[in-house]
């Protein structure tokens, strides 16, 4: 990766960095604790289970791996040091179109804060600054929360892609959002500090 990987990412009580064996402990509790929150935004197979599910370590490898290979870009979220959820920045793509796609969640008792919004905007700028052009979100239409990040950060709307990913057992319709770097010359996160401001 072009010197964009490993890398801690800040905004006040707000820390990206990246996703280790050691928080294996305190993303497994999140994530019980968050089971039917999370349950139908979570990707799934569309193949028959026949094995167990992937162990936390084996996760973190694979994620590390395509990291090292410039793949993708695994971010834990803290709020005053405590693990509240994970972004990862994947599909990373080079040459041409230089684009990349986001994808998050939050612990149900953190969500409404302006977390989320504050770590999608860093990570977005993250990518613009290694020289990436496009970053793309795509959201289930019945996703609300989700739509109101995208919605606050100025997102630009693609359109609807019919049976886009499989999700909670079901191929799933996506909406797609985007921003490229020019749109944003002063920076998303720039952009949504204004927003707050203005709500205040």
């Amino acid at each position: 990766m072009r010197t964009g990987w490993p890398v801690t990412l800040t905004d006040q009580r707000i820390v990206m960095r990246p996703l280790g064996q050691f928080d294996a402990r305190a993303w497994r509790s999140v994530r019980a604790r968050n089971a039917d929150w999370l349950r139908p935004w979570e990707a799934t197979s569309p193949e028959p289970v026949r094995d167990p599910a992937p162990t936390y370590g084996a996760m973190v490898r694979r994620l590390r791996t395509e990291a090292r290979e410039g793949r993708t870009m695994p971010f834990v979220i803290t709020y005053d040091g405590e693990l509240v959820g994970q972004l990862t920045v994947g599909g990373i793509t080079w040459g041409s179109l230089r684009s990349a796609h986001v994808g998050y969640w939050i612990d149900r008792d953190f969500a409404g804060r302006g977390i989320v919004p504050t770590a999608v905007a860093l990570a977005t700028d993250h990518c613009f600054a290694i020289g990436l052009h496009r970053v793309e979100i795509n959201i289930r239409p019945e996703n609300a929360a989700s739509r109101r990040v995208v919605e606050k950060l100025g997102f630009r709307a693609e359109g609807l892609r019919p049976s886009f990913l499989h999700i909670d057992g079901e191929w799933r319709d996506h909406l797609a959002f985007a921003l490229t770097q020019d749109e944003v010359p002063d920076g998303v996160l720039a952009r949504w500090k204004a927003v707050q401001t203005s709500t205040t």
